[in-house]
């Protein structure tokens, strides 16, 4: 379909603001950048105000397409060139005007800006580092920026945009080699990794000259994020988690976002247009990647081979929990600080406290209650002073079924998809493929087992 090169300014919005819907990889500032008399807006490193979109995506900037005009086929892109779908591209100025606009308006505090790859990627990065250079040296704009590195465009002008941006990200798509060279042949692993180890570097060098000289520039200051497809290939979350578990290692990226695939085109290498998104199945990405980045956990921990999936009925932390009861139950009066974290009802604010409090005296569970433990979850894999909160038995069915009672809060999104819990089943087995055999069924209802 034509490209609106002229259409006004607020169909060219509606059509590059619904385009965008799909990147979820935003996310609060993280940085501090200070105002000056001439400059317009600032940016907090408490975050800048959040708000949803209607499919209940976190959104917190005015987030838009430079342009949805791709010259790539990438079968599971609603923008690919091959779709007949509108097409529009705004100027730097047009986006500079949208973002002075709704900022002095107060209804955004900041800017995320992607694009398709229009002509070429260089081409592409250097009208994104053309509208960012408008912003910041024309408009005096001093809120959050946040843009795209567009994948093969030239080194140049990626350093550049990085000195005037709070951060970049470059899209990984989808977890696999594999699924790229079947889904995305135009993207290479290795196209879409080299710009991620130059923001990487970059961010590294500026921090050394920020050490000896104040005043220094600095690069991509809140860091660099990526985003993955889930559901569009077959791969596993134990392969996802461990794509995840690389990039944060390797590449020390802030966060990775986890982006349910939504069917939009029919296609044999996908799933069926009219499968739902998998919610769930992001909402548990989502919590195990958490445990990576502050509970000291590892991706071969909480899954494997043998159990590649993650318990749909369970978040990862308790699924964990109730199969390794080796570890538990783990006394709060002497575990150190990492055992605690590993207690399910217990996050990092609660471990501290608990540390901290247990040093002037002895804790009792009303105690722990206050310092905001969650003693519904974590009564199964405690003691306090010796004692349980009640009468448990440590066996894995047992404590499994009563964290199934407590119904876990979804999302809103995830609850809406139509997606929901139900009671196990003495037979249903998550971790195994094999099935049930006869005589542990006829032992189940003779009450052997």
């Amino acid at each position: 379909m034509e490209n609106l090169w002229n259409a006004d300014l607020n169909e060219k919005l509606h059509i590059l603001a619904d385009a965008a819907k799909y990147d979820v990889a935003c996310t609060s500032s993280g940085v501090n950048r200070k105002n000056g008399k001439q400059g317009t807006g600032n940016t907090l490193s408490c975050g800048i105000c959040h708000s949803f979109a209607a499919d209940g995506r976190c959104i917190s900037l005015l987030k838009i397409l430079l342009t949805n005009d791709c010259c790539y086929d990438c079968v599971y892109c609603v923008n690919r060139k091959t779709n007949d779908v509108p097409r529009a591209t705004f100027t730097p100025e047009e986006v500079c005007t949208l973002t002075m606009g709704f900022y002095r308006r107060n209804y955004i505090e900041g800017l995320f800006l992607s694009s398709a790859v229009y002509r070429n990627p260089s081409y592409t990065m250097e009208l994104i580092y053309e509208t960012v250079r408008r912003l910041r040296e024309i408009y005096g704009f001093r809120g959050y920026i946040h843009v795209k590195a567009i994948p093969g465009a030239d080194a140049e002008l990626i350093e550049k945009t990085g000195f005037l941006v709070d951060r970049m990200s470059c899209n990984l798509e989808l977890p696999t080699s594999e699924g790229l060279r079947k889904l995305a042949p135009n993207k290479p692993r290795a196209q879409l990794v080299k710009p991620m180890r130059q923001i990487q570097n970059g961010i590294f060098r500026s921090k050394q000259e920020v050490a000896v000289y104040r005043h220094a520039p600095r690069f991509v200051p809140a860091g660099q994020s990526t985003q993955m497809i889930v559901g569009a290939t077959g791969e596993s979350d134990y392969q996802i988690m461990s794509v995840s578990e690389a990039l944060y290692d390797k590449f020390q990226m802030k966060r990775v976002f986890y982006s349910a695939y939504v069917g939009i085109n029919e296609d044999s290498r996908l799933p069926s247009v009219r499968t739902a998104p998998p919610l769930l199945r992001e909402h548990r990405l989502y919590q195990a990647d958490w445990l990576l980045r502050f509970y000291g956990f590892k991706a071969a921990e909480l899954l494997s081979e043998r159990h590649p999936n993650f318990n749909i009925l369970l978040d990862p932390k308790c699924d964990w929990a109730v199969r390794h009861l080796e570890y538990f139950p783990v006394e709060v009066m002497t575990a150190d600080y990492y055992s605690l974290l590993r207690v399910p009802g217990l996050g990092v604010n609660s471990a501290k406290r608990i540390c901290r409090s247990r040093r002037f005296g002895r804790l009792q569970f009303d105690d722990l209650k206050k310092m905001g433990v969650v003693l519904k979850r974590a009564m199964y894999f405690i003691t306090c002073q010796g004692k349980t909160y009640m009468p448990i038995k440590m066996q894995e069915s047992f404590i499994t079924t009563n964290l199934l009672g407590l119904k876990e809060h979804l999302p809103s999104d995830v609850v809406r998809s139509g997606e929901t819990y139900r009671q196990l089943n003495l037979f249903d087995d998550f971790h195994l493929s094999a099935p049930v055999e006869e005589t542990d069924r006829y032992q189940v209802l003779t009450g052997q087992i």
